[in-house]
């Protein structure tokens, strides 16, 4: 078994592979079929969209025509930030499951705690209706764990106290890379069993130039990419990196190596600002 197809276990016990591909920025269509269906055949088995992604259709294609059981595959799309109401999070979660042509999904996630157009606004008692949905979702089946995105410790507090919580959030996805690790978003999700997966681990590419990185890379005889996703699965994390040309989706699979703990403690000091932080710790 190779490190994308290993899992972690869910609070619910769902199984969710280490390493996800993402389809944030891809292109409905062509780009966005020939993206996933590239990353099936490299050996993918974990891929994350999103309504407003707007390629929830491709996606469901490339699935459809791939040569892979459905029930291999953990597919994850997220209800709209500006999705803010019990009666709005249904409908949308129908309009998603209808544009994937599937079934269910394996993970059903709020994109934001806010629209985005207000970011950072307080939406606690709306997310909480919405939480209402998302846990009537689950308990219909037809998503086997639900989660958020781009919540921070409060926005998470804010559910894990709430009394009408009867399903805890699973995962949490947010921007973690090299140098940005939201050490404080980690623990409290850490702390209520939640896995917490990380977008833009590259840093949106801002990593790839970086010296002291491709030093590192070096010594393991890897990619830069290479380092940066194997960091985040030693940390417990699971990275969604995205890539289009066949070479960079399946040199995003090649990470059967070991980070040495010396440098483990040691990219965990890094910190820089390549990319853009929608939360904060």
């Amino acid at each position: 078994m190779t490190t994308i197809t290993d899992t972690f276990k869910l609070n619910n016990d769902v199984l969710m592979p280490k390493v996800g591909f993402g389809t944030w920025q891809t292109r409905p269509g062509k780009e966005t079929y020939d993206a996933v269906s590239n990353a099936l055949k490299a050996g993918y088995r974990f891929i994350d969209t999103a309504k407003a992604y707007q390629n929830e259709k491709s996606v469901g294609e490339a699935l459809r025509d791939a040569n892979v059981n459905r029930e291999d595959v953990f597919v994850q799309t997220k209800l709209p930030g500006e999705t803010k109401t019990y009666d709005q999070t249904m409908a949308d979660f129908e309009s998603s499951l209808s544009a994937l042509d599937l079934d269910y999904v394996d993970s059903y996630i709020i994109h934001a705690p806010w629209p985005w157009n207000q970011m950072g606004a307080n939406y606690d008692t709306q997310n909480r209706d919405v939480w209402r949905a998302m846990q009537d979702v689950y308990n219909s089946g037809r998503a086997k764990a639900i989660g958020v995105s781009n919540f921070n410790s409060h926005d998470l507090e804010n559910l894990l106290t709430w009394d009408g919580l009867t399903v805890k959030p699973a995962v949490d996805q947010i921007q973690y890379y090299v140098g940005h690790t939201q050490s404080s978003i980690v623990k409290t999700a850490e702390a209520a069993g939640i896995v917490v997966q990380a977008y833009s681990p590259l840093a949106t590419g801002g990593l790839l130039s970086d010296p002291t990185l491709e030093r590192l890379a070096d010594k393991y005889q890897v990619s830069l990419p290479q380092l940066a996703l194997r960091f985040i699965i030693q940390n417990g994390v699971a990275p969604l990196p995205k890539a289009r040309a066949m070479a960079h989706v399946e040199a995003n699979t090649e990470l059967d190596f070991e980070i040495s703990s010396e440098d483990m403690t040691y990219m965990n000091q890094l910190s820089d600002d390549h990319g853009w932080h929608p939360v904060g710790d």
